[in-house]
């Protein structure tokens, strides 16, 4: 009986195919809405937390704010890694220069830190080494240099060994940083690392006082008492005055992200959804047209020994095509519009299978819900006035 159900609701659908495309407009609308929405969110999503991610979430970073006329020099910082919390803290300082070589020049963002910041950050090297502990005690023009800055402003990859102007002064390379696949952007990083003692000597407007650090916690799963312990030194060197620094949480601000974004899937989410209703609602309107336009048929029916369940199970499993299709078709159009998207875009989000599946058990429910009282109206018809009708 149900199989005859569908066969007589496939016959009806396609009898009519612009009315039920049309009909099944507002599902798919809604669907691509909700689909391509909450994909793109999720995509953005997971390539944020992933860079924070990357950068450990064992991870403080550390802000002077006022230093109470007793500024940070680099050598206090070893006063941090004595706590058995804290492994490492690495000082960083920035400053925009001209980095040129025989083959260009770029403006060039330089940082000036000292050998623990890219076990801090999770640096990772392609060639060569990073800074050492030497390297800063001796304010050696040495650098670090990304890996844009080696294929565009030098010419080659591998360049360790060979020299490069910041702002006129040379500097030998020592290192090359891998490159960043995971950037969705196509624009260059141009991005160098040299001792901290040495920037102070190339760049006027960097001072010796050290007002940025970074500090990694010992133990991952410790990350309270680590900021604890990080909070007290601190408090101590500043009377304890906790507006005179700030303590960023890595793990904390990766939280936060995740709860923003979530946040803002379910909203999106919420508005796309809406969508699904409106559509719901023309399947209802159109089934209660089709209830009218086939009385005569419903009558018959009824007349031949068809009971109520078995009409209102024809116009339900109807209205629930219509819905599925519709789904279908979404579903479809959002993997086409995400696939554009990622080709005009240059990124790369996917289709999220948790939100295809969401939005088919939702389309599912409308086409139950808004077909029922139809398919209601339809079962509840007298057989004699339904034949009297379409007479």
């Amino acid at each position: 009986m149900i199989l005859q159900s569908i066969k007589m609701a496939w016959s009806s659908i396609v009898s009519s195919k612009m009315r039920s495309f049309l009909t099944m407009l507002g599902i798919i609308i809604g669907v691509i809405a909700l689909v391509v929405l909450v994909s793109i969110v999720n995509g953005a999503t997971s390539s944020v937390t992933d860079s924070i991610s990357s950068m450990g979430t064992n991870l403080f970073t550390v802000t002077i704010n006022d230093n109470k006329e007793n500024p940070l020099k680099i050598d206090d910082l070893s006063q941090f890694t004595d706590d058995g919390n804290l492994s490492a803290v690495a000082p960083v300082t920035q400053s925009n220069v001209t980095a040129a070589s025989s083959y260009t020049s770029e403006s060039t963002t330089i940082y000036g830190t000292t050998a623990a910041y890219a076990e801090i950050q999770g640096l990772e090297l392609a060639y060569g080494r990073f800074l050492r502990t030497t390297d800063v005690d001796n304010n050696s023009r040495v650098a670090v240099i990304s890996s844009d800055i080696a294929t565009e402003i030098i010419g080659r990859p591998n360049v360790v060994g060979e020299y490069i102007k910041f702002d006129g002064v040379e500097y030998m390379i020592i290192g090359v940083l891998e490159s960043d696949n995971t950037d969705s952007s196509s624009s260059s990083v141009y991005e160098a690392y040299i001792p901290f003692t040495a920037l102070i000597r190339l760049s006027s407007n960097v001072s010796s006082e050290v007002t940025t650090f970074y500090v990694s916690a010992a133990d991952e799963d410790h990350m309270d008492e680590a900021e604890a312990s990080l909070t007290t030194l601190l408090m101590g060197r500043y009377s304890q005055d906790e507006d005179a620094f700030t303590v960023r949480n890595q793990s904390t601000i990766l939280e936060t992200m995740q709860s923003v974004t979530n946040t803002m899937a379910l909203l999106l989410g919420g508005i796309a959804a809406i969508s699904l209703l409106v559509g719901g609602i023309g399947i209802m309107n159109i089934m209660l047209v089709s209830v009218t336009e086939r009385t005569k048929e419903i009558g018959i029916r009824k007349a031949v020994g068809a009971g109520r369940l078995s009409i209102m199970q024809q116009f339900l499993i109807e209205a629930l095509m219509l819905s599925l299709m519709g789904c279908l078709i979404g579903v479809l159009g959002s993997w086409g519009i995400i696939e554009i998207i990622n080709i005009v875009g240059d990124t790369s989000y996917n289709l999220s299978g948790g939100v295809v599946i969401i939005a088919s058990c939702f389309s599912m429910a409308i086409g139950i819900i808004f077909g029922i009282y139809p398919a209601n109206k339809a079962a509840k018809k007298n057989p004699i006035e339904a034949l009297r009708y379409a007479s």
